[in-house]
């Protein structure tokens, strides 16, 4: 059986279908800094109530996405528009 991919079709190599590699990457990277950060600390419900408070929401936006888009260009966007905001006005 031959399958038919179209020309403009992107083929995206995703870990279990649902998470890109630069993704988990960035994932990594957040969760050993914050592991990092969190032992500092000596009583360990400080420490698990950090982790979770810090890693668990890029967690979840990392999984659902924003309509399929990769967090990091999302994160890329997000911090390009924060250093050059412009606000066009056009007149006809």
């Amino acid at each position: 059986m031959n399958f038919v991919f179209p020309q403009n079709y992107n083929f995206k190599s995703k870990l279990f279908g649902f998470i890109d590699y630069s993704t988990i990457f960035l994932n990594i990277f957040w969760d050993l800094f914050i592991f990092i950060f969190v032992n500092f600390f000596n009583n360990l419900n400080i420490k698990i109530f950090l982790f979770f408070v810090f890693c668990f929401p890029l967690f979840l936006f990392s999984i659902s996405g924003f309509n399929g888009e990769n967090i990091v260009y999302v994160f890329s966007y997000i911090f390009k528009f924060m250093f050059k905001q412009k606000l066009l006005l056009f007149r006809k």
